[in-house]
């Protein structure tokens, strides 16, 4: 018994046509939906912060006289704190990141690959309260000891010494950085395995094939096709060391001044804000929504370094 096919209406072409169309324009509304969003933060946080701006002028970026009781407003320190707490985090994340992902995708068996990943996708749940507790309450208490003992050793060597001269404190810029690259962590190893999971298995095997081990099958065949994901982790991973406000904020010190001593209490933008915006009015809070609007360009320029980054990765290899 055969079948046979009933003739094209001419219908399906028309409906698969709409459909696209449809798609195509709620993506597109999507898409602008978001933009115009960010749009509007920006501007209606820089018009709140325009009297701030006005009064201090370019001084509100360069100076790091932040007194306002005097009506003095200046967020350089603040930016300077953000930055180094930002950076500290990079240093001690990156590493232990790349790491794990590579345990989990390349030497971890099966089994424990999964229960390894569930307790890294957990860190990244835990509230960053619970990260801020623990780090003044038990932290920053048994730590005092480890930076002395650091700053015994290399307080004599020139330059590199003054960043970690005493007189040491458990709530520092150091202990702040710690905390954030400890809730980084996660998110970036979460997205750097993804990424590892993607080179083709025909590379990692033609290395092995022609006689490398498996350290130089990794640098070489899965560190080139991973190199511009790493870097877009990395950028995400800054971004969110960069904004976040309560652990940073325990831990940091609360210190409005510029000074190398990485072991010496400090303070960063996001920090000022939450601690300070209940209390403030007029000019006082203007600044402080002048601080987001810093903070929130800086997260801007992070985000568009790192699609730029991974935009010439990817010309790049398909080239």
């Amino acid at each position: 018994m055969t079948t046979t096919t009933p003739p094209p209406t001419g219908l399906q072409p028309a409906r698969s046509a709409r459909g696209d169309t449809a798609f195509r324009a709620a993506s597109f509304l999507c898409g602008f939906t978001v933009l115009a969003i960010l749009g509007l933060i920006a501007v209606s946080m820089t018009q709140k912060a325009l009297p701030a701006l006005q009064a201090e002028g370019l001084g509100f970026l360069t100076s790091a006289r932040w007194a306002p009781n005097e009506g003095r407003f200046g967020a350089l320190a603040f930016i300077y704190g953000t930055m180094v707490i930002s950076a500290i985090a990079l240093v001690f994340a990156v590493p232990v990141s790349i790491g794990i992902a590579l345990f989990l995708t390349e030497v971890a068996p099966r089994r424990l690959r999964k229960v390894v990943s569930y307790v890294i996708d957990l860190l990244a749940a835990v509230p960053s309260v619970v990260y801020g507790l623990w780090g003044v309450l038990v932290l920053s208490a048994v730590i005092v000891d480890a930076y002395d003992a650091v700053g015994r050793v290399l307080a004599p060597v020139p330059l590199v010494g003054r960043l970690f001269e005493g007189p040491a404190n458990g709530r520092s810029l150091f202990t702040a950085g710690l905390i954030l690259a400890l809730m980084i962590t996660p998110i970036i190893t979460a997205i750097t395995r993804e990424i590892f999971d993607t080179v083709p298995q025909g590379q990692k095997e033609a290395a092995v094939a022609l006689g490398a081990t498996r350290w130089e099958m990794i640098r070489g065949a899965v560190f080139p096709h991973s190199r511009s994901g790493m870097v877009g982790a990395v950028m995400l991973g800054l971004g969110r060391a960069m904004g976040e406000t309560i652990a940073a904020a325990l831990v940091i010190g609360s210190s409005p001044r510029i000074s190398a001593q990485l072991f010496g209490p400090g303070d960063a933008l996001p920090s000022v804000i939450a601690f300070q915006f209940g209390e403030a009015s007029g000019t006082y809070r203007s600044a402080l929504i002048a601080l987001g609007v810093i903070l929130f360009a800086m997260t801007i320029i992070v985000n568009m370094a790192a699609r730029v980054i991974v935009n010439r990765g990817q010309e790049a290899r398909a080239a």
